[in-house]
């Protein structure tokens, strides 16, 4: 794991796309904060520029370097999760602007999971995390069902977990208002 954190971190500081473990799918990462790399994952993915992704930060004591304004409930939500849990905050700032959606609004997760976390927190910035697959097919939840394509349009993939069968699921969704109204969209 170390030498993969290592790795990654070297081809995100250079503007590079990695291809790694979440503590969800497989997914496809860059910096959040680098418009050129973000730009490249969209491509990667053959993505529509309207459909916003979401980014991965190691601690909730961040979100208020990306996120406008966050409801106190937020923090609630984070801690009160046993499972990955996206919230999708009204305005994000200081991200890739295709990162934010149409109205502003930007998807993060507080990740527990032991390298997702260590790579956010030695990276220092936010990852972006979008799924392992081409726009309209199946999301990767095993290392093995990652398409060819997506793994040799990545500059770096990730050996830790390649092994691991376990069938991942995606996250659950809450879009958070900054007046602390929410709305379940996926559980």
């Amino acid at each position: 794991m170390e030498e993969d954190i290592k790795m990654c971190i070297e081809v995100l500081r250079k503007g590079g796309l990695i291809l790694y473990p979440t503590d969800t799918i497989w997914g496809i990462g860059c910096d959040a904060t680098n418009a050129g790399a973000v730009r490249r994952v969209y491509e990667l993915k053959r993505r529509a520029d309207s459909k916003a992704m979401l980014v991965l930060l190691d601690d909730a004591s961040r979100l208020e370097r990306y996120v406008d304004e966050v409801p106190d409930v937020a923090y609630q939500l984070i801690e009160a999760a046993v499972t990955p849990l996206t919230i999708i905050y009204d305005r994000g700032r200081n991200l890739a602007p295709a990162l934010l959606g149409d109205d502003g609004s930007v998807g993060v997760r507080i990740t527990g999971e032991a390298f997702t976390r260590q790579l956010c927190r030695r990276f220092g910035r936010p990852i972006v995390s979008t799924s392992a697959n081409v726009s309209g097919e199946p999301s990767a939840p095993t290392f093995a069902r990652v398409s060819e394509e997506i793994k040799q349009g990545v500059d770096y993939v990730v050996r830790y977990r390649q092994d691991d069968e376990a069938e991942a699921r995606p996250s659950g969704i809450i879009k958070l208002r900054a007046n602390g109204e929410f709305k379940i969209l996926r559980k």
